[in-house]
């Protein structure tokens, strides 16, 4: 769609949100990037800030007035949002690291006492109102929680998906639901509880070993589960399980509710229950249906730290998923460097179309885990670049092509980042391409203290690219989930985030490391492969932890500048294509084994 129609009919729906607005007696709406799951990935039922402002990136807060409207994104979207939000209306807030609540300052700063801030209830967290209303109340404002204004100015608003939920194959899972469910049932009673709501989506589909379609790229299902004492209760819209997979639920304790019903439930729970809740992953509508004579009990939640820590049986099957993944990425390797040594076209859009071909033919291959970037010289710097067939470059000439990229298996989730060199390439490639290259491997190396606040662990990656002048806005590594979502907590390897008890490094969490370099308008390194944590040897000081190294793919020599490595750099270089080498060759054949030999030759001074 061209510019100038997109930015009309963002500017007319705009226009519309404000009549709304002003017959409803609301000064201001809030729309955050957001669902009654508080998901990352939303349905396109929730995705009503990509419709209403057009930037159609995955994070990112609208604020609207009568008078103004801004939208408030990190570093990894600026260029894009600047060139969505032209002449729409809205204009482009840059968020800083640590300024998570800076809309929340300029609505009080833009609003009069007296004036009301509204927002849907249904998508917006208790812990997130409460941090608006200790900026708002202080300036006389309040808030309203309770219409969704997007219901009246939304015509053809997208129907609540209704794709079946199937159960996660038993090869596949180490443990069975009742034993989760039991212990998250001693967790509630550690915390005085009696019964447990948990909306988040990849929460749910672990507790349950249950996965769905409800959410691109992510295998999770809209749904809510109860826990109480002997049994427990997953509202899910009525037709999504079969009825052999109630049947085993119910066996296992779990009933099958409607997905509307669950605010009625809890209006019925008791006055003498104690419930358990996670206010920064539980609605403010949810916790607004409790009787007020129930006991609220207010902690972090347990299966989100239970989740994170993979048992040695989950990590076997990543690791096997970390093979197929690895013989997929040396086919497409393979045929990329072919297809532009024969001068054949080939864009952006063809290496993500060609990367999950190459995927989708290894075992227990389900789909994409988010939507590849192939971003080709000045695309590269653009951390969160995603080629369309409106607007996309054609991979020729002389330069940097990185590619992001990952994939669901039954087996688990994985997430690739590799930088290639295209022609001829110079010396300023080379040094930016190094000194990320030096980030990753240092942090790749690293032996820490078993509870160490993961955020205390970015500085080891950032450490040799500081020492160049060199930095990145976005974060060095995220959690990620076993056959779940690509980004998950509790842990966060970025020093910006707080540290809390629960992002605390134990055994068994499997984390990015991806430290980058980007020169707007000239190119992007990011180099990223995914680790899990692991017990080091015994020390009279406590115990300690390093990483193990997931991710097999080759990363690409031609592109280093040897002089910039140390001996002991380079060493951790050909261990790990040694490794590569030896656990990928049996499973490629022909041009694919033929690359692989020649990315893995040992490199030397």
């Amino acid at each position: 769609m061209p510019l100038s129609e997109s930015s009309q009919m963002s500017a007319a729906r705009l226009a519309t949100l404000r009549d709304a607005m002003r017959e409803q007696g609301i000064d201001a709406w809030w729309l955050p990037s957001s669902d009654p799951h508080s998901s990352e990935y939303l349905p396109h039922h929730w995705q009503g800030r990509a419709w209403l402002s057009g930037f159609d990136g995955s994070v990112g807060t609208l604020v609207i007035t009568q008078q103004a409207a801004g939208l408030w994104v990190d570093s990894r979207y600026w260029v894009q949002a600047e060139q969505q939000l032209a002449g729409s209306g809205i204009e482009l807030m840059k968020l800083q690291p640590g300024q998570a609540q800076r809309p929340m300052q300029w609505l009080a700063e833009q609003l009069p006492a007296g004036a009301t801030v509204g927002f849907d209830g249904a998508v917006v967290s208790a812990a997130n109102v409460r941090q608006m209303e200790a900026h708002l109340a202080p300036k006389g404002i309040r808030w309203e929680g309770h219409r969704d204004l997007l219901d009246a100015i939304w015509p053809d608003r997208p129907a609540l998906p209704e794709a079946p939920v199937r159960a996660h194959p038993s090869d596949y899972v180490d443990t069975a639901r009742r034993e989760k469910l039991a212990t998250l049932r001693e967790e509630m009673e550690a915390q005085g509880a009696d019964t447990h709501l948990v909306s988040t989506l990849d929460d749910i589909a672990w507790l349950t070993n249950l996965r769905g379609s409800d959410v691109d790229f992510n295998p999770v299902f809209l749904s809510h589960l109860l826990v109480e004492v002997t049994r427990a209760t997953l509202f899910v819209a009525p037709g999504k399980l079969d009825d052999a997979l109630v049947g085993k639920l119910a066996d296992d304790g779990i009933d099958v509710a409607d997905y509307a019903w669950v605010a009625e439930r809890l209006a019925g729970l008791s006055a003498d229950a104690r419930l358990l809740i996670d206010p920064a992953r539980v609605s403010l509508a949810l916790t607004e249906a409790v009787p007020e004579g129930v006991t609220v009990v207010e902690a972090f939640q347990p299966s989100t730290l239970a989740k994170s820590r993979k048992s040695d049986r989950d990590i076997e099957h990543v690791r096997h998923a970390m093979e197929e993944d690895g013989a997929a990425l040396c086919a497409f390797f393979a045929w990329l460097e072919d297809a532009l040594a024969s001068d054949e076209t080939v864009t952006e859009l063809n290496v993500d179309e060609r990367i999950t071909a190459a995927r989708a033919e290894r075992d227990g291959f389900v789909s994409r885990s988010f939507a590849t970037i192939a971003a080709f010289n000045a695309n590269g710097a653009l951390p969160h670049y995603h080629a369309t067939p409106a607007a996309h470059s054609v991979i020729e000439g002389d330069g940097l092509l990185l590619i992001d990229s990952g994939a669901q298996y039954l087996g688990g989730t994985t997430d690739i980042t590799r930088v290639v060199p295209v022609g001829e390439i110079d010396a300023a490639h080379r040094r930016d391409f190094t000194q990320v290259l030096k980030g990753t491997i240092a942090l790749s190396r690293a032996q820490f203290p078993r509870g160490i606040p993961s955020p205390q662990l970015d500085a080891i990656a950032r450490a040799p690219l500081w020492a160049a002048g060199i930095d990145y806005g976005h974060g060095t590594g995220h959690g990620v989930g076993y056959f779940l979502n690509v980004h998950e907590g509790p842990q966060v390897i970025a020093w910006y985030a707080s540290p809390t008890p629960q992002s605390a490094m134990q055994p068994g969490m499997i984390t990015s490391i991806e430290p980058g370099v980007y020169r707007p308008g000239q190119w992007g390194v990011r180099i990223e492969n995914l680790v899990f944590n692991r017990s080091a040897q015994p020390s009279d000081f406590g115990e300690f932890l390093h990483f193990e190294t997931l991710t097999l793919c080759p990363i690409d020599t031609r592109a280093i500048d040897i002089a910039l490595l140390d001996d002991a750099e380079i060493a951790w270089l050909n261990a790990y294509h040694d490794e590569v080498r030896q656990r990928l060759m049996p499973k490629v054949e022909g041009p694919a084994r033929d690359w692989l030999e020649r990315r893995t030759t040992p490199i030397a001074r």
